[in-house]
């Protein structure tokens, strides 16, 4: 399917949406548009109990109906490019990984966000997610919920926490045995969010403009990114299995008290409060640590946005439905129960979202400076050039290394078949 920049949904699928919404108010239940809702399966229910609101709210316009989708990020998107690549008119709204959509949009799988819809989704929002969401100067995706990396410490080794990567891996050494760094090594998108905001920390990207203007950036920037990577990693700091290490076993690591640092997204706090008590009476933290001292870093950016299908029998309704899922409300009920972060930043300031992270104000700060994954149709291949060619990262050879990779990501730029 050719390239849909700029598509907008037909009129007549408008027209049949509204016919079947004025059927459906009031009417029976069977009367009543399903909207069907494609998304991660939350585990502590905020999306449902989101869906269950909306749909009452709605006052039988429509009702949503929850498609549980994989918890792992590139199952989900497995499924949904088969639908999609069908034209499956069942997909109304979609749960998306931040880095979906510029593959999506250029696809012609989505429906755009336009005029007062677009502004209200993204009104106070920070720009960072906005560019996460947006493609060739056009809103693709609705902010929903976010995630960022702080960087957490013990406190009873560290009287202050480290600004820069440089400085921690010294502190770390002094520390000794127990001063082991725990960062996300191992060969998956993990490795990718560490490189890209190293790069991005240190004034750099990966690309630069999108679709057909888009071409390779790198260059120093990229140098610095890999030279700190593989500090850590041939540090005497380092954590033995970092060349293995995902985001869950960095958080057990932490949990056993045998590492002073970690950066890693907040689910480890409310874990460690359950887990080890101990450790967490002791646990500190702070922004994810610079590349250049004096200069702020650009902490990782995750999240979930709302996409329209393309192929939805019931758009209109559809965008109604998501503005909804993605209301203020939601969002802190996403917050409180599943430990979510919203992307309205003055929900942060809220008593509910306060209580929910003690750091609040450190995530609204990091989200504020965030660095978004490159916006590319090739971006599965572009982070597949990078974890191929950055690890293991204590096999970083910076200048040899910097060179293969611009050519890994020129040629999936170029859609060659790298990989």
């Amino acid at each position: 399917m050719g390239p849909r920049r700029g598509w907008r949904w037909p009129s007549a699928l408008v027209a049949a949406a509204m016919a079947l919404a004025s059927c459906g108010a009031g009417g029976d239940e069977g009367a009543v548009p399903t909207l069907t809702w494609y998304v991660f399966d939350e585990p502590s229910g905020a999306y449902d109990e989101a869906a269950r609101r909306c749909s009452e709210q709605a006052d039988g316009r429509y009702r949503i109906e929850m498609a549980a989708l994989p918890s792992s990020a590139d199952q989900q998107r497995e499924q949904l490019v088969r639908r999609l690549a069908a034209e499956d008119a069942d997909i109304d709204i979609m749960g998306m990984d931040v880095i979906w959509t510029g593959e999506f949009a250029e696809a012609g799988w989505l429906l755009p966000w336009e005029g007062e819809a677009a502004a209200e989704v993204s009104e106070g929002v920070p720009e960072p997610i906005v560019a996460s969401a947006t493609y060739e100067d056009q809103l693709w995706v609705a902010p929903y919920t976010t995630n960022t990396q702080v960087l957490w410490y013990r406190t009873d080794r560290v009287p202050e926490p480290p600004e820069t990567w440089e400085e921690m891996v010294r502190m770390a050494e002094e520390i000794g045995p127990d001063g082991t760094i725990l960062v996300q090594g191992a060969r998956y998108e993990g490795l990718t969010v560490w490189f890209n905001s190293l790069l991005a920390s240190a004034g750099g990207s990966v690309i630069q403009g999108q679709g057909d203007d888009a071409e390779v950036a790198l260059g120093e920037p990229a140098v610095r990114a890999m030279e700190v990577m593989r500090n850590v990693a041939t540090s005497q700091a380092a954590d033995p299995s970092l060349s293995n290490a995902m985001e869950d076993q960095a958080r057990l690591a932490f949990e056993t008290g045998e590492a002073s640092f970690m950066v890693n997204y907040p689910f480890v706090y409310p874990s460690a409060q359950e887990n080890a008590p101990e450790v967490f009476e002791n646990m500190g933290w702070a922004r994810w640590p610079a590349v250049v001292a004096g200069e702020a870093s650009a902490p990782p950016l995750g999240g979930i946005n709302l996409g329209i299908g393309a192929f939805s029998e019931h758009p209109e309704l559809a965008f109604e439905a998501a503005t909804c899922i993605r209301s203020e409300p939601h969002q802190i009920l996403a917050a409180v129960n599943g430990g979510l972060a919203p992307t309205i930043s003055s929900l942060f300031d809220t008593p509910e979202v306060q209580a929910a992270f003690p750091f609040a104000d450190l995530l609204q700060e990091s989200l504020q400076d965030a660095a978004p994954r490159p916006v590319s149709p090739a971006y599965n291949d572009i982070s597949l050039a990078i974890q191929r060619t950055l690890h293991p990262p204590d096999s970083i050879d910076p200048r040899a290394d910097l060179a293969e990779l611009e050519d890994k990501v020129n040629q999936a730029l170029e859609s060659r078949g790298l990989l």
